[in-house]
């Protein structure tokens, strides 16, 4: 009778305690303190679960509404999003052009709180479902070791395309995409064993992009529309370290120039003669392919001088029909007599946006804090600088997604120091919706992660090769060299 008198004891003071706590909920008039920031973005039909995280919370409450249904979801300081109820639940809502309602209870140091609601925007616009990008230490001093990886975006499945511990720890550029095509791109890798690897129609081959009277090889590159050719930057390129200033490195040309490689020919078609003898860096073709954007500064004449270097973007025609580069460059913005400097510019495939960075000066934005992507309506000429979206870490390295209506691109907007790829949605009116970081299956992956993404790109599809594939190139197949094709030019444009 003492035993049962003792339990029945306890759950009369236990019991009423445990409901208390369960129903004494402050409503707070705040949204929820959750990490990464997901509060009211819009989303693609076909992006993997958005989890998320309170750090401090001992226990979870969310509930996911769409159409009258609502998905329940439980966890300690974590929500993961069943991969399969998630995809049921976006598609309900991009179907009926509805946002998902994201309620978010939470108990911190024995008491609940229920935060204000926000809610998730689902548009059918899908987004390119890979990506690519360069994982590498965000330092300066060394590095060891370098990887390109191709993530499914719309899960969590993630690959290694290239590892230089499998290339005798050479240098690996990133990886770049022509059309958003998985059988069409191309990197640099440096070293003996290196080249220019190029992925064309699912043949990989290996080009030494270097000849007589060339100022270095390759470097910045974009395809032409067509897959026959690609412009390239040749950069001499100098680092310095600030004494002064709260940055930590600058690179910068101490020369750099244009060049066109006939991809059909192993032939360069090199800048053409009589224009003055300026830096030229970051071609990208025109959407139609009539065309190549580039950044143009003039030559520094001292080593202080470089808080004074600022690049404009210049236009300068291309007939892809006889391979022969135009006669006339023109200034598309004036950015060094703004006291600004543009770099990265990007044309979207439909032919309407050039998006573009912009700094205080120089040539090397992503150790840049007040780096900013900007974006010029071709058609109006008017630009954009995107206030909306811009963070005070470095916003830099953007691509499009292959319908335009999308772009992803690399931010330390997050701790200042890693660069982590952000996805932003441009609807069909032209307006910018907030920008939200790559989902991971465990939230809390980017505060322990010490690789920075460099070179966020998008694609339509898996690409043809991976890391064994690149080791054998490296270690078994020679580079094939090019030859060069003379042009003259005439007339620098206003």
């Amino acid at each position: 009778m003492r035993l049962t008198q003792f339990i029945l004891l306890f759950f009369l003071l236990v019991l009423p305690n445990a409901c208390r706590e369960a129903s004494d909920i402050t409503i707070s008039d705040t949204l929820p303190p959750i990490y990464p920031d997901y509060i009211n973005v819009t989303i693609p039909v076909n992006i993997a679960p958005l989890n998320f995280m309170i750090t401090e919370a001992e226990a979870l409450d969310v509930g996911l509404t769409t159409r009258g249904e609502t998905l329940t979801l439980k966890g300690r300081n974590k929500i993961r999003i069943p991969l399969r109820k998630w995809r049921s639940l976006i598609i309900k809502a991009s179907e009926n052009q509805q946002v998902i309602t994201v309620s978010v209870r939470a108990r911190i140091q024995g008491q609940w709180y229920e935060y204000q609601p926000f809610s998730w925007n689902v548009t059918a616009h899908a987004v390119d479902p890979y990506l690519s990008y360069r994982l590498i230490e965000p330092g300066y001093e060394v590095w060891k070791s370098i990887q390109l990886a191709e993530r499914n975006i719309e899960n969590f499945g993630e690959r290694i395309i290239a590892d230089n511990h499998l290339t005798e720890n050479s240098c690996m550029n990133c990886h770049t995409y022509g059309n958003q095509d998985p059988g069409l791109s191309f990197f640099h890798m440096r070293g003996p064993g290196g080249g220019t690897v190029l992925n064309r129609n699912g043949e990989l081959r290996k080009l030494n992009i270097f000849t007589e009277g060339m100022i270095s090889p390759v470097v910045y590159g974009n395809f032409h529309p067509s897959g026959r050719y690609a412009v390239y930057s040749t950069n001499l390129v100098l680092p310095g370290f600030h004494s002064l200033k709260g940055e930590r490195l600058e690179v910068y040309d101490q020369a750099s120039d244009l060049v066109i490689v006939d991809l059909d020919q192993n032939r360069i078609i090199p800048f053409p003669e009589g224009f003055p003898v300026e830096f030229r860096t970051f071609p990208v073709f025109s959407a139609q392919g009539d065309a190549v954007y580039y950044c143009n500064a003039q030559q520094l004449t001292v080593p202080d001088s470089i808080f004074h270097l600022r690049y404009d973007l210049l236009r300068i025609g291309f007939d892809p029909a006889t391979g022969t580069w135009g006669n006339r460059a023109d200034t598309v913005v004036r950015a060094a007599a703004s006291g600004l400097s543009v770099c990265h510019p990007k044309t979207s495939p439909d032919g309407k946006y050039l998006m573009y960075t912009v700094a205080d000066y120089g040539t090397f934005p992503i150790w840049h804090q007040e780096t900013d992507l900007w974006l010029l309506n071709l058609a109006t000429g008017e630009t954009d600088c995107l206030a909306d979206i811009n963070s005070s870490y470095s916003d830099t390295y953007h691509s499009w997604s292959s319908d335009s209506r999308w772009f992803v691109f690399a931010s330390k907007r997050d701790d200042g120091l890693y660069g982590k790829p952000y996805f932003c949605y441009i609807d069909p009116e032209g307006n910018v919706h907030k920008p939200f970081v790559l989902p991971q299956k465990d939230p809390d992956m980017y505060r322990h992660t010490l690789k920075s993404y460099n070179i966020p790109e998008l694609s339509r599809g898996k690409l043809p090769f991976g890391a064994t594939d690149i080791e054998r190139l490296y270690k078994r197949v020679p580079a094939e060299n090019v030859s060069i094709k003379q042009q003259v030019g005439h007339e620098q444009g206003i």
